[in-house]
């Protein structure tokens, strides 16, 4: 499949994007009309330029409102058009987006609109250049790729052809299995762009929403398989309107947008195999999937395939001082299992969860989760698919019979690393802290439930599509969560079995005043790592007793918890004695508890009764506002 994207999906000048464009591996690129007008560059230099990158000039766009308008307009927008068609040349590109009008059409007539079109499509032709014809979901007239083909169909000329934009016609939830009965010679581009389902007009949605494949709710994985049925054999190029990727850094944007275009070259492969043509059209007897997929003119690569991970296996959390990570963790009853024989590393067990304490950390930094380590069956094809996608190789030196772990680097910078899972829930590489502790104390009376991550505003749909195609989590929907600071857009990303949830937030920032007068605010990003236990009340009983510090959780949300669910007086004191959150539904119970933050890192403590699989969403906005009171108490304090 050839790749494209559009200049307008990235941030900076036309050079930095073309840069960035062959870094990220593009066969080739779109020029945004905005972006060549705006450049110092001269068209000659965009095309040199384009070739000493290896890059094709595939598309340039967009032409706007040209057809269905008076005679006069007509003879201005030709004349506008050959003003395009000669700089097209200079530049070395022979295919033009003509957008179907919103402004200046005032005549409703297919009629009409074909012998414009033909006129275009005539003088086109005398300069060597191709009009892709693409129906805009907001057209005047219109706004359906079906009747824009129709109109393409009626002109018959050999330069005017249809091109399909996956957003202009999923967001109007038009059918796509048509388009395979488009003459695939009459497809002149292909264009994709996936978003979030929303109830708003679509110009803005189009204008703003946008996303790469993978990070929206469009299938379109079927509307590509449709689309290579039909027997398309050019570029399929990235179109995307998006304000936070128009802000964001150049490269790593069309990283993310290159991982984009490679899950959904899986994804559409994957479609096409599970929903194959009825028989006689498939590879015949003895074939396979992949076989009756090659039939297609355009040929899908796949990766290495790999099954999701079959738990966690360790979270390991870094800083320059150590002492209270060291404190919380022993009053939550973990035990100190040693340091590493070659590293500065501490292991810390309760029952079959493992955190690492990495002592290697700058100096006065501060305790930050770093890492993360999965159990998955085979971690060098984990991660050969991983590095396909573009994950950034996490180097990790180990010295001999010492475990070697693949890792990679996630959108937020926490390093992924893959473990060879055993069954029994051990790890061969604990061994490396001390002869003995391949079986941890505890039996399975702890694991880790789940892992708290927070997102950079401007990489969190990157996150979700990294998670999704590299480790093969689903993404559950969403939720906001209120806070003091605002909202808390949080996103599940989990296995099917849920033994590996990961929560991804979009958290606002939190502010503190700077040290020293003059200095710039600190901005923190709370996150935390918990853990299951059997038993919540003894966990919490015992911490208590070792001197922990709970988070402190206010008598108001006990007595709403009483006129919620009319808790048992006795089991509603336990929970007020000991700040346990409490949360119940049609599937069961939740207890849970949170320590205090050390540096941007908490604990928390859960219990799951029957088959609750949340994890207490009512009592967010409590633990929100309580770390808040805490934060700007330690700020004054300070002070």
């Amino acid at each position: 499949m050839r790749t494209g994207i559009a200049t307008v999906c990235l941030s900076g000048t036309l050079k930095e994007k073309m840069q960035a464009c062959a870094i990220a591996g593009f066969d080739g690129i779109e020029i945004f009309e905005q972006d060549l007008v705006t450049s110092s560059l001269s068209p000659e230099d965009v095309r040199k330029m384009a070739a000493d990158l290896g890059l094709t000039l595939d598309l340039y766009q967009p032409f706007r409102d040209f057809d269905s308008v008076t005679e006069d307009l007509l003879a201005a927008n030709l004349r506008r058009a050959e003003a395009k068609f000669r700089l097209m040349s200079r530049l070395g590109m022979d295919t033009i987006l003509v957008c179907t009008n919103v402004a200046t059409a005032t005549i409703d007539d297919d009629d009409l609109r074909a012998q414009q079109l033909a006129a275009l499509a005539d003088l086109a032709g005398e300069h060597g250049v191709k009009v892709a014809y693409e129906a805009l979901a907001w057209g005047k007239y219109v706004n359906d790729y079906e009747h824009a083909h129709r109109l393409v169909a009626k002109v018959d000329h050999p330069n005017l052809g249809t091109c399909l934009d996956s957003f202009h016609i999923l967001s109007r939830d038009w059918d796509t299995a048509p388009i395979e009965d488009i003459n695939a010679d009459k497809i002149f581009f292909v264009q994709v762009a996936d978003a979030p389902k929303l109830s708003m007009d679509v110009l803005s949605w189009s204008r703003h929403y946008r996303v790469f494949p993978g990070e929206g709710q469009f299938e379109l994985a079927k509307f590509m398989g449709h689309v290579v049925r039909a027997g398309y054999t050019g570029p399929v190029s990235l179109e995307v309107f998006n304000d936070v990727f128009r802000q964001s850094d150049v490269e790593r944007t069309a990283v993310d947008a290159m991982r984009s275009l490679i899950w959904l070259e899986e994804q559409s492969a994957k479609w096409l195999d599970t929903n194959a043509p009825a028989a006689g059209n498939a590879a015949g007897a003895g074939g396979t999937q992949a076989a009756a997929r090659r039939r297609y003119p355009m040929e899908l690569a796949t990766l290495p395939q790999v099954a999701e991970p079959a738990g966690f296996n360790f979270a390991e959390v870094k800083a320059a001082d150590t002492g209270v990570l060291e404190k919380v963790l022993g009053q939550l009853g973990f035990e100190f299992n040693g340091r590493h024989r070659t590293k500065d590393v501490q292991l810390w067990t309760m029952g079959h969860a493992r955190v690492i304490i990495n002592e290697q950390a700058p100096e006065a930094a501060e305790p930050a989760i770093a890492a993360l380590g999965f159990d998955v069956d085979s971690p060098v094809i984990a991660s050969a698919r991983a590095q396909q996608l573009k994950a950034p190789v996490v180097p990790r030196k180990s010295q001999a019979n010492e475990e070697v772990f693949q890792g990679f680097s996630a959108p937020d910078s926490t390093e992924i690393f893959l473990c060879q899972g055993n069954p029994d829930g051990t790890a061969a590489w604990t061994r490396e802290f001390g002869e003995g502790l391949e079986v941890p104390s505890g039996a399975r009376t702890a694991v880790i439930d789940h892992v708290n991550l927070a997102q950079p505003w401007q990489h969190f749909d990157e996150a979700v599509l990294f998670y999704t195609s590299a480790l093969a989590l689903e993404p559950q929907p969403y939720a906001e969560v209120a806070s003091p600071s605002g909202l808390v857009r949080s996103q599940v990303m989990q296995t099917s079995d849920r033994d590996v949830r990961l929560v991804l937030n979009l958290a606002p920032v939190i502010q503190q005043d700077g040290a020293d007068p003059g200095t710039a605010p600190r901005k923190t990003y709370q996150e935390h790592i918990a853990f299951a236990v059997d038993d919540l009340v003894a966990t919490a009983r015992a911490a208590r007793d070792r001197g922990l510090a709970f988070l402190q959780i206010p008598e108001n949300y006990y007595e709403d918890l009483d006129a919620r669910f009319d808790l048992d007086p006795g089991f509603l004191g336990t929970l007020r004695d000991l700040n346990l959150l409490y949360d119940r539904d049609a599937d069961g119970e939740f207890l849970h508890f949170y320590t205090a933050t050390v540096g941007s890192v908490f604990f928390e403590m859960v219990e799951r009764r029957g088959n609750y699989d949340g994890y207490g969403a009512p009592n967010a906005p409590v633990r929100h506002a309580v770390q808040y009171d805490h934060l700007h108490d330690l700020t004054k304090t300070n002070h």
